[in-house]
């Protein structure tokens, strides 16, 4: 099926957008014909419930409760059987496409910050600095995670990941230009109980979990998660003595104590801890480019074993920690006030020798680039809701203000050296990172402002099937900090030695207007207008450290949700068309300035600069979610994924070789964004005497994307990474009664990409360097036992 509709839809959206109004129209004479019974509420999952068809998905996108069939914006939903299914430990798990409309990868090679996309709109390039921000918001428990670094830690006990697509602006603000990831855990139970895992697999890899629920004394409940993961590097690294390539070791703690000594308030607090260590992943060379290659350095077009040349490799080690407050009152039914106050800490370490096979041979010469770098930062934020129900109308509004403080330095010395022929090579050094001069340094503090309000009217029109939302949040970005080393010293600009200064603002409101009509019980449609955008900042690898501003999107999307067949059938379909603008893209340019007496300098070092992109941009796309349950036991999933994005051509503004500004536009490229993505699932549950047997089976597809913005050179257009078809199996027996009380025993065994498929998910060209990249993971498997009671 996933193939088929891709072809079909391959021209354009416009085409899609005839497909869904045909699905929709069979769909709603289906549910016609039909009578379905009510399903009843579960958490979220695939798995079809015997005798009444699917089970009822209650999701949060609207900071209320809710039936996903019900709310009219576009989500998808993992639930924890789902995660465990696919085995997703963090959420780069996710990187395989699971979710076709959301893209994750690793910042290039380091595995400690995560570039995430929905809909093409998220990263355009660098946000992995201290006055840049994502385009795609991730929530955990209603707390917004301020960074890309630390969003590859281990997950704890999740209920649920929803994947709000399009522009969030109204309910969740800044940042969710693309959408939001929101992430729901487990909660304490106020009854004992305890789930334990072990596994293991190959690569050296192990896993420990548990989860213990306490019982509630005195209106307290209690629970404790405590995680453990790793596996060995996938790349070895020849060099004794040193971390191989794609290394991975995770642990962490979290504790809630949840207190409700009524019906009407509660209060929820959480603290969690972790740490995470890292090594870079290996970036081969695929084609030699113009510059010198030493004997040693040969190609590798096919995924590596084992790293061409043998260079010091130490963890990237980040720790996190954090407390969350939420407290839930609620005066009366028809009224809730919750308030949700956080503070997080996050440290990130850097060592990167992944693209040392990349290296200019000169005799003699140094190489094997060792990017170090350090990230701090530390956040508060503090948000308050109001969420009430009146006979015909339900609303909610709120306020909040962000606090962030984010500091970083790099450097980048070498740690080998070529002998004369480069047949061999020496080390220098294995640097420690506290005895290298800072090559450049910034630190920016950020205060956000909100408040929002939105509200539902059914009219008492039509059976009270027709419902208008409408919407507005007013932010306030407001962004002061320093970039005050380069090239290791104060920087000089224009003759004058001083730290660079970014101090700017920025408002804005961004309204929602959503019309939604219940067809019939099973058939939902709606279209809705809302916007968002990306905070405006400043990029620490500049030299002047000038402020750019917000980018936005305003996108039209009209969908549909149905289910029909006896409550057998679910299909949503949503299709979507934006205006893109003010995009933030980063240029080179030539390091040029003037000195004290007013005289050009110039020289051949570059630098990054950012601008808001001329013109406006266009999105379009179309995303269809299938979920069948044929008979008791089976579940298949189908979803798919069209997008395009068109970004006008850009004049570079930044002065480039010999200090020549080039009025020629340059074709930029959305990154990370491929224009078909599919995956598809079938989960078979068969209950046997004194156990249950479970099967599940996933693919997924994407037809390779951009990685880099810009081509690389004039009249050489950059290359698309490899397209990729991942499978992930696991089949297991569960539910074996041990024989006391009402323990539980559960065997598994899983497999992440079963066939062992190879793609390049990072792709580009150097004119200098070649062709080079990152492939994906090779395949990896294990056993798991799982204890509960």
């Amino acid at each position: 099926m996933n193939i088929s509709v891709a072809y079909l839809l391959r021209s354009s959206a416009l085409a899609g957008i005839a497909l869904s109004a045909a699905l929709v129209s069979s769909a709603a004479f289906a549910a016609d014909a039909a009578s379905p019974a009510a399903a009843d509420a579960a958490s979220p999952g695939p798995d079809a419930s015997p005798d009444r068809g699917l089970t009822e998905i209650i999701v949060t996108a609207q900071k209320r409760a809710t039936n996903l069939q019900d709310t009219p914006i576009a989500i998808s939903v993992l639930g924890s059987e789902d995660l465990a299914n696919r085995h997703v430990q963090s959420l780069l798990d996710l990187a395989d496409g699971g979710i076709p409309s959301l893209r994750v990868a690793p910042f290039f090679s380091r595995k400690s910050a995560l570039i995430m996309n929905i809909r093409g709109i998220g990263v355009m390039s660098d946000s992995n600095q201290p006055a840049r921000d994502m385009g795609v918001g991730v929530y955990i428990d209603g707390v917004y995670m301020g960074r890309a670094q630390g969003l590859g830690t281990a997950l704890y006990d999740i209920e649920s990941i929803e994947v709000l697509k399009g522009p969030q602006g109204t309910l969740f603000g800044r940042n969710t230009e693309g959408g939001a990831v929101n992430i729901t855990t487990r909660k304490p139970t106020g009854k004992f109980g305890l789930s334990a895992t072990a596994g293991i697999g190959n690569y050296g890899s192990y896993k420990g979990e548990i989860h213990l629920n306490l019982p509630e004394f005195h209106n307290f409940s209690v629970k404790i998660d405590a995680i453990t993961t790793q596996h060995d590097g996938f790349v070895k690294n020849p060099l004794a003595g040193q971390r191989d390539f794609n290394a991975s070791e995770q642990r962490g703690l979290h504790a809630e104590v949840l207190w409700a000594p009524s019906s009407t308030f509660s209060a929820d607090y959480s603290f969690d801890i972790s740490y995470d260590a890292s090594t870079p992943l290996y970036v081969q060379s695929i084609t030699a480019g113009s510059y010198g290659r030493a004997p040693l350095q040969v190609l590798q077009p096919e995924r590596a074993s084992e790293a061409v040349i043998g260079t010091p490799q130490q963890p990237s080690i980040g720790k996190t920690h954090g407390h969350r407050l939420t407290l839930d009152w609620n005066p009366s039914t028809e009224l809730e006030v919750k308030s949700i106050t956080s503070y997080r800490e996050l440290t990130q370490s850097q060592f990167d020798n992944g693209s040392v096979n990349l290296s200019v041979f000169a005799p003699n010469g140094n190489f094997a680039r060792y990017s170090l770098a350090h990230f701090d930062q530390d956040q508060f934020s503090q948000e308050i809701q109001l969420v009430g129900e009146l006979p015909r109308l339900k609303f909610m509004a709120g306020a909040l203000y962000f606090h962030e403080r984010v500091e970083d330095n790099a450097q980048s010395p070498n740690t080998l050296t070529w002998n004369a022929d480069g047949t061999g090579y020496s080390i220098i050094s294995i640097p420690d990172y506290t005895a290298v001069t800072i090559d450049r340094a910034s630190h920016v503090r950020t205060d956000s402002y909100g408040a929002f309000g939105q509200a539902t009217y059914t009219p008492a029109l039509l059976d009270d099937r027709i419902h208008l939302t409408a919407g507005a949040r007013w932010s306030r970005d407001e962004k002061k900090g320093e970039l005050f080393i380069v090239n290791g010293a104060t920087p000089t600009v224009n003759g004058v030695t001083a730290p660079q200064q970014l101090d700017a603002g920025w408002s804005r409101v961004d309204p929602l207007i959503n019309l939604s009509i219940d067809a019939s019980k099973d058939v939902h449609l709606y279209g809705k207008w809302s916007t968002g955008y990306r905070s405006g900042g400043a990029n620490s690898r500049s030299l002047t450290y000038a402020p750019f501003n917000p980018e936005t999107v305003s996108m039209f999307e009209i969908g549909a949700k149905t289910q029909f067949l006896d409550n057998k059938v679910r299909l949503n379909i949503a299709a979507y068309t934006a205006s893109y603008k003010n995009i933030q893209v980063d240029f080179s340019a030539l390091f040029q300035q003037m000195d004290a007496n007013g005289n050009l300098i110039t020289n051949n070092r570059t630098t990054t600069e950012t601008a808001n992109a001329q013109g406006k941009g266009r999105l379009k796309g179309l995303e269809a979610d299938l979920t069948i349950a044929p008979v008791d036991g089976l579940t298949l999933n189908a979803s798919y994924a069209y997008t395009s994005v068109r970004i006008p051509d850009t004049v570079n503004p930044f002065p480039q070789a010999n200090g020549v500004y080039v009025d020629t536009p340059v074709k930029i490229y959305q990154v990370y964004t491929p224009a078909h993505a599919a995956s598809g699932s079938i989960d078979y549950e068969i209950p046997m005497n004194g156990f249950t047997l479970r099967a599940h089976l996933d693919g997924n597809y994407d037809s390779g994307s951009y990685v880099s913005s810009t081509d690389p050179a004039a009249g050489i257009k950059q290359p698309k990474t490899d397209k990729g078809f991942v499978v992930n199996g696991r089949l297991g027996i569960a539910d074996i009664d041990l024989g006391r009380s009402d323990a539980k025993l559960s065997l598994s065994v899983w497999s992440r990409n079963l066939f062992n498929e190879q793609h390049m998910f990072y792709k580009t060209y150097s004119p200098y360097l070649g062709t080079y990249g990152i492939f994906n993971d090779p395949r990896t498997w294990g056993v798991e036992a799982n204890v509960k009671f």
